[in-house]
């Protein structure tokens, strides 16, 4: 379905997964299963603060707004950058300067450049992504409303995604309960939890974002390996809902 997989798909499209953030390890015994269930499943590969799912965000809403409960959707988090530690001042802070312009100027999406001007600002992606797990712990149907505002905050206001307090807000202000959410969040059940999506996108093969897979009882296909543009999509979806 859709795109083949290979290295050159969506080369300058997509956030590619460094090799040094694998996440070692997979489901332990006893532990719920990497596999979505029976039936029809679409599962979303993705980081708040990957640039290239910032502009996919237009394109993903119409493909869910078309699914009307023939396919159960998921948002898993790929930790794009978790645990980074230095901060992003010279090369990669240029790096990524540029690369947020070419995301803009593809999609269209609105970017505010002000974190460009934060030197000691550190590209850590766990945070966020520990977030969106968290939220879809304590309610299901807030996780994707969590991982979005997150990306607005981030990409189009400017905002510290990577500061508890910052991020405490906004998932409260999605509608998650703030006192449970930070009592779960700050604790270690919210690293289990956040790993478990990390290793689910290793095991799925998943080595850039954003990526979608259809499952359906156990067979697997990618619908798109980096940025794709829903009119390029839906045939394919179309077609696949209704087999």
């Amino acid at each position: 379905m859709g795109n083949d997989k290979d290295d050159n798909y969506c080369a300058d499209e997509v956030c590619d997964l460094p090799e040094q953030n694998a996440v070692t390890g997979g489901a332990k015994k006893n532990e719920k299963s990497f596999e979505p269930g029976p039936g029809k499943h679409i599962l979303l590969f993705a980081d708040p603060m990957c640039s290239w799912c910032w502009g996919f965000q237009p394109e993903l809403k119409k493909l869910i707004s078309i699914l009307n409960d023939r396919a159960q959707f998921h948002v898993v988090m790929g930790g794009l950058r978790p645990y980074t530690s230095e901060s992003w001042q010279g090369e990669m802070q240029t790096y990524v300067h540029h690369h947020w312009q070419e995301v803009q100027k593809k999609t269209g999406q609105p970017f505010d450049y002000t974190r460009m001007n934060d030197d000691h600002f550190i590209y850590d992606t766990e945070p966020a992504c520990r977030a969106v797990v968290c939220a879809r712990e304590l309610n299901p149907e807030l996780g994707l409303a969590v991982y979005h505002d997150l990306q607005r905050e981030f990409y189009a206001r400017g905002q510290d995604i990577t500061d508890t307090d910052v991020i405490s807000e906004i998932v409260a202000n999605a509608g998650v309960d703030k006192e449970k959410f930070l009592k779960l969040f700050t604790g270690p059940l919210a690293r289990e939890l956040v790993e478990f999506d990390f290793n689910q996108t290793r095991a799925f093969g998943v080595k850039g974002f954003p990526s979608i897979v259809c499952a359906d009882d156990g067979q697997y296909a990618f619908l798109t390996l980096g940025y794709r543009a829903f009119d390029a999509m839906q045939g394919d979806v179309e077609a696949w809902l209704n087999s």
